[in-house]
């Protein structure tokens, strides 16, 4: 392989954590199972998106979501062993915006 090629995996790997609000859900995720309006409250991405993402997420085996049968019902979404995979990757990430990343004002 040319050293220059993109390799189809990586290629897919960007495209998919490059979605909109993608990653932020993850690294949100990172930290421990959450509510759906915790994650819109924190996030500040609106209820229509989140719910998308979540279900592409939990489609691709990132995201699992628990329903507890309680009343009223709670429903928990958590990273899946394959979605906290990607913790150094984004600790990286933070580490590397820390450092090169300017804040706009």
């Amino acid at each position: 392989m040319n050293e220059f090629e993109l390799c189809p995996r990586f290629e897919k790997a960007v495209s998919i954590l490059s979605q909109r609000w993608t990653a932020l859900i993850l690294y949100q995720l990172m930290s421990g199972p959450q509510r759906f309006c915790t994650m819109t409250e924190k996030l500040g991405v609106s209820g229509k998106i989140l719910t998308e993402r979540l279900k592409d997420l939990e489609q691709r085996g990132f995201v699992v979501r628990e329903v507890y049968p309680e009343t009223p019902v709670r429903i928990e979404y958590s990273l899946t062993e394959m979605g906290m995979s990607l913790t150094p990757i984004m600790k990286e990430i933070e580490e590397w915006s820390k450092e090169w990343i300017a804040l706009e004002e």
